[in-house]
């Protein structure tokens, strides 16, 4: 389950989604003055990161605002054009001023975007550059990379630095398991140093921080925005200088460094809530509701939602008006993954369409009383919740161990003991929790749903026969009977129509994507956006 803890950072087809590697894991490649290497040449590839630069090498000098100066050692000749784009940035003042916009403790921060927001950015020569990989540079601590959409041809500007964590020896035999190629050189390093191996060989790592990792440190234990790893308060990169080596001491690791503390300015965590989970409360007499038929399931009953306006205002709101103007009407589910969700709500039926009620995107937030249990209806989005549309999914997802729920709170997941328990009975998505705006709760027809996660689909997870919403109505609950819970509350599930259904789909769990209908193998533990 460890691949689950890992599949948390979201693709996304216009942003610098930083580590996701969208479904499919791409081959190493490397720049154009460094041959390919194959999996047997690359467990003999010695690994450069902690090389010492030689006097007058170009490094980077990074000042950051009440935290004191990173000095990074780059690697033109493993990264020449993500060195070359790094280094004209900073000489043009691009980065001066920007901030760090997110931030992840035990993984790395993320910085780079002139909007702040994860949205914005470009490279030296405008738009998007392909930096490559190369395995002489792995995602130690203190590496930098080149957050990306979905392959190392979408760097841009923005960057993040690692920080990781120490692996155990069984972590290593974990990722190797699940097929991560990991050299003996590298698995000391990682059993050491620490870092974040399952993102090696999807971005292109260019650089090292050899001194003020310390710094990084800190700066990965500021307080967070749950719902997108925004510091609360603004980490400004106050400038961004090209500088000549000059023999300084080299502290390559954390354990060259007196112990991390933070300013005293700063909270270091936020309070947590142990809130009640509320998904599974039975709506009022008169509350709106949504019924959804599918078309084929006709005879098999409509699938009922319920809404929580209290919890989700702008999300209701946002739904209740599409469906009123018959917006969802005749679309179709245009992707569909066993054992995690069903999505839809594109007019375009490709991932890349759809806008909200006031047009364009809207952020709906997030809030701890709902939760992505099996049958929780959800917004996509491209790496926020305020990029929220009209796309829409329906969670199915996977029954957990109590085992495999502890590994989540080990890697900085935070579960309350009710949804914990609600997902090792009814099972759910859980490291989607926070990153997405929920706000329905399948009550009725759940057994449907289920049953259409199962059919046939293509390469990019798309239905091999459309599965379409023959209508999408508002009406109000009369006091029916509720059915939330697929073991205990139906009797089998509904029968295949004409569609072939197949038992065997075999899928990575991954992030929702509204704009490139990709997924998120995110990866891991958490691929930067």
């Amino acid at each position: 389950m460890l691949k689950k803890v890992l599949a948390v950072l979201v693709c996304t087809f216009t942003m610098a989604t930083v580590f996701s590697s969208c479904g499919k894991e791409p081959e190493i490649s490397g720049n154009s003055n460094v041959e390919s290497v194959d999996d047997t040449q690359k467990a003999n590839v010695s690994i450069a990161n902690f090389t010492a630069p030689q006097k007058d090498d170009t490094i980077i000098t990074m000042n950051i605002r009440n935290y004191g100066q990173v000095k990074i050692r780059l690697f033109p000749e493993y990264a020449d054009k993500g060195v070359e784009n790094f280094i004209g940035l900073a000489e043009k003042g691009y980065y001066d001023g920007l901030t760090f916009h997110r931030v992840i403790n035990d993984f790395m921060i993320q910085g780079g975007d002139p909007n702040g927001n994860g949205t914005g950015g470009e490279s030296m020569w405008g738009g998007k550059f392909d930096g490559g990989t190369d395995p002489h540079l792995i995602h130690a601590a203190g590496a930098l990379a080149y957050a990306n959409s979905g392959a190392t041809s979408t760097n841009g500007s923005q960057f993040y630095i690692v920080t990781g964590k120490v692996c155990t020896d069984e972590d290593i035999e974990y990722y190797k398991s699940s097929g991560y190629n990991i050299s003996d050189e590298a698995k000391s390093i990682y059993t050491t140093a620490g870092g974040v191996p399952y993102l090696d060989g999807n971005y292109t790592v260019f650089g090292q921080v050899f001194q003020g990792l310390d710094i990084i440190f800190q700066i990965q234990q500021v307080s967070t925005d749950t719902g997108n790893d925004k510091p609360m308060q603004d980490v400004i990169i106050d400038s961004v200088k090209v500088d000549k080596y000059n023999d300084e001491e080299l502290k390559w690791y954390i354990t060259d460094y007196d112990s991390i503390s933070q300013p005293e300015s700063e909270e270091n965590t936020l309070p947590v809530e142990n809130v009640p989970v509320k998904n599974f409360t039975e709506p009022k007499i008169g509350d709106k509701i949504i019924s959804m038929t599918i078309k084929g399931y006709e005879e098999y009953g409509d699938v009922k939602i319920r809404l929580f306006p209290e919890y989700a205002d702008k999300g209701v709101e946002n739904f209740l008006g599409l469906a009123e103007q018959g917006y969802y009407d005749g679309l179709t589910f245009h992707r569909i993954i066993n054992d995690f969700m069903i999505q839809g709500g594109d007019p375009e039926g490709t991932g890349r369409g759809g806008e909200s009620i006031w047009g364009g995107s809207f952020d709906g937030g997030t809030d701890p009383h709902l939760i992505h249990s099996a049958g929780a209806v959800a917004y996509a989005n491209s790496g926020s919740t305020d990029t929220n549309g009209s796309q829409f999914y329906i969670v199915t997802g996977d029954v957990y161990s109590k085992e495999e729920l502890e590994q989540y709170l080990n890697y900085g997941y935070n579960f309350t003991d009710e949804a914990m328990e609600i997902y090792s009975t009814v099972g759910g998505t859980p490291w989607l929790d926070g990153g997405y705006t929920v706000f329905g709760q399948v009550y009725d027809g759940l057994n449907i749903i289920f049953e259409l996660q199962k059919v046939d689909t293509d390469e990019n997870d798309k239905p091999m026969e459309d599965i379409i919403i023959e209508s999408m109505k508002v009406g109000e609950y009369d006091g029916s009977g509720v059915r939330w819970y697929l073991s205990s509350d139906y009797e089998g599930t509904a029968p295949a129509t004409d569609n072939t259904i197949t038992d065997d789909t075999a899928v990575d769990d991954t992030a929702i994507d509204e704009n490139s209908g990709e997924i998120a193998d995110e990866f891991s533990e958490e691929t930067p956006e």
